[in-house]
């Protein structure tokens, strides 16, 4: 490609469309600011454009926007213009190809985008449709806000707060609908589990009482106390598995794309109960 070629002007007649406003983006991304590396990502759509080109539902279409977000490597030499703002990336995702354009990932998209949205109700549909239609894990939404340093702005720790419980939401559906359809004994659904007398012991998204079986739905989301929640997460495991308890740990990922192994885990955990050693008696209460 020469990236140094002109870019051949648009016949005054000829409308634009969505599409032809994305390609000029780009083109203008490509054609000015020198060459890069071979294998580098030259430019990519990214933010409400982008999420429009995913399907968003709540994204606004290209030809409605008043700039065009195109996100280039942090190394090229372009400034923004009326059209088009430019997005620079430290390490730029590597893009998907859709209708024949490289678009951002969607979460990287979506951080783009939250980071010009000022409308609240805007940011949290945006990151609500971004879980509920199943194109990104709140994990790795969060991941790319808390990158983009957005998490310092409350009507985006907000919308966070939202998707978390939406995410929770989806999780807690996948994993009844596990037991349904693979025909697992009905467990007791969020209980929390204490010593008789003594201390509580923490909550539990599904628990077998009979083989002493757990189920705890990991739904964490990358923070930066992040390692201090881990760190809980853990503690609580270890201490109700040195009393007999089985923990299974299961992320809402792996119930959505292998629900058929995570199922086949639990079973192998119930089963295998009668060959362990009977667990201490603990007391389950409604969560």
């Amino acid at each position: 490609m020469n990236h140094n070629a002109p870019i051949t002007p648009r016949p005054a007649s000829l409308p634009l469309t969505g599409d032809d406003r994305l390609r000029e983006a780009l083109g203008y991304a490509r054609h000015r600011g020198g060459c890069l590396p071979a294998q580098t990502p030259e430019a990519m759509i990214t933010g409400l454009a982008a999420l429009a080109l995913h399907r968003f539902d709540s994204a606004p279409p290209p030809l409605a926007l008043d700039r065009i977000d195109v996100l280039v490597p942090r190394t090229r030499r372009l400034r923004s213009t009326a059209s088009v703002r430019v997005v620079r990336a430290q390490e730029p995702p590597v893009p998907v190809e859709i209708a024949g354009l490289p678009v951002a990932p969607v979460a990287r998209a979506l951080a783009d985008a939250v980071a010009v949205v000022a409308d609240p109700a805007v940011v949290r549909r945006l990151l609500t449709e971004a879980v509920r239609g199943g194109h990104c894990e709140p994990s790795t939404v969060v991941r790319e806000l808390n990158r983009a340093r957005l998490l310092s702005r409350p009507h985006v720790v907000d919308a966070v707060d939202a998707l978390l419980a939406e995410g929770r939401s989806l999780a807690e559906e996948r994993l009844y609908e596990m037991v349904r359809a693979f025909a697992l004994p009905d467990p007791l659904w969020n209980v929390d589990l204490r010593l008789p007398g003594g201390p509580h012991l923490g909550g539990l998204d599904a628990y077998w009482p009979d083989q002493a079986v757990a189920v705890e739905l990991d739904t964490r989301a990358p923070r930066q106390d992040d390692d201090a929640l881990w760190s809980e997460y853990t503690r609580k495991r270890e201490h109700l598995e040195r009393l007999g308890i089985t923990v299974v740990h299961l992320t809402p990922r792996k119930l959505r794309e292998a629900m058929d192994q995570q199922a086949t885990i639990v079973r192998t955990a119930l089963m295998a109960a009668s060959d362990r050693q009977p667990a201490a008696y603990v007391v389950v209460l409604p969560r």
